[in-house]
């Protein structure tokens, strides 16, 4: 089933109906005080669209962009440029045996991961980092939020396609919608999407887990052995997520990085950083080459119930920021036009 979460809804409905967010606002809130209790924000938005005759499942198959994926859609085609392509790992359990890989994509709207399944696989060999390529037959799944493309035999995957070109900067590398920045002292549990700028004063060791090797998910130990429960039986691999305290000159904040954004962080390639598992110690030196290092990250506020505090979780993370760029937000956040 095809997902479209509050913000995207009311982006079709601005979009395809030509109205002011603030009244489709208006137009929700009338409709959840008339249907109290028997409608959620997302169901009214929902409402509210099709009463302005807008399709929000519309064109969510066929040929798109990377910022237009929702997670369900099926017979997906896609062109994008490699970021990044990772390594081929086979698996076995009680269903059977089979091979995935993964690669990022970019194009001028954003990025997405791509998942290899089974014989797709043998195609990654011949591709690398800046090739274009055409993804046929993709489908998207959410994954804490973010969409991901997935191929399976059915799809197909063309290296530098005749014709098809793409132009990607780091600007739509982080391109989602455009991140709202941010003081600390300002974020709000509600903030999905923003953008803060400081200095990294403190960072944690990475805490590892047990994941299930063919699809990620955190694995259970069960009767003994760990077991996936999607993939039941496995030999788990191992992720992590690590911490660090933000300060921005004002306030400071715990910000959570997850595999992909901890090695962004910790700027050290996958196989290293499973090293700290076995050898904490060296760790140390990491953290002493952080300490007071300028970044810039984007991602979301969540609220941490058992410590009662808000936690920035990162999804970008920018360890060389332009200084030009840092000023003329600066400025913008202070009214001025220069800083004397």
């Amino acid at each position: 089933m095809i997902k479209l979460d509050y913000a995207q809804i009311v982006a079709k409905i601005k979009e395809k109906a030509g109205i002011s967010e603030a009244e489709i606002e208006q137009r929700v809130k009338q409709k959840m005080d008339q249907l109290a209790g028997l409608v959620s924000k997302d169901g009214a938005a929902h409402i509210v669209a099709n009463e302005c005759g807008v399709n929000v499942f519309e064109d969510v198959t066929g040929k798109v962009k990377i910022d237009k994926l929702l997670p369900g859609m099926r017979n997906v085609e896609i062109v994008g440029k490699v970021r990044a392509v990772y390594d081929i790992k086979e698996f076995s359990n009680a269903k059977g045996s089979g091979k995935v890989g993964s690669l990022l994509i970019a194009d001028e709207t954003g990025m997405s991961r791509v998942t290899c399944w089974h014989a797709v696989t043998d195609k990654m060999a011949g591709i690398k980092n800046d090739d274009v390529i055409k993804l046929k037959n993709a489908y998207v799944r959410d994954n804490n939020g973010r969409c991901e493309l997935h191929l399976n035999d059915n799809s197909e995957i063309e290296i530098n396609p005749p014709g098809e070109t793409v132009t990607v900067t780091e600007r739509s590398i982080e391109k989602r919608a455009e991140a709202q920045r941010k003081k600390i002292s300002d974020l709000t549990e509600n903030d999905t999407n923003v953008e803060i700028f400081g200095t990294v004063v403190q960072v944690f060791e990475p805490h590892f887990f047990e994941v299930c090797p063919q699809c990620g998910k955190r694995a259970k130990q069960k009767e003994g052995q760990f077991a996936c429960d999607t993939h039941n039986a496995i030999t788990p691999d191992h992720s992590y997520v690590t911490n660090a305290i933000i300060d921005d000159g004002n306030q400071t904040i715990r910000a959570v990085f997850f595999r992909e954004q901890a090695e962004q962080l910790i700027m050290k390639p996958r196989e290293e950083i499973k090293q700290y598992r076995e050898f904490k110690e060296k760790f140390d030196e990491v953290k002493i080459a952080l300490l007071g290092h300028m970044i810039k990250l984007s991602g979301k506020v969540t609220k941490n119930a058992m410590f009662d505090r808000l936690e920035f979780v990162a999804r970008t993370v920018d360890m060389n920021p332009n200084p030009e760029e840092e000023l003329a937000k600066l400025n913008k956040q202070l009214g001025n036009e220069t800083i004397a």
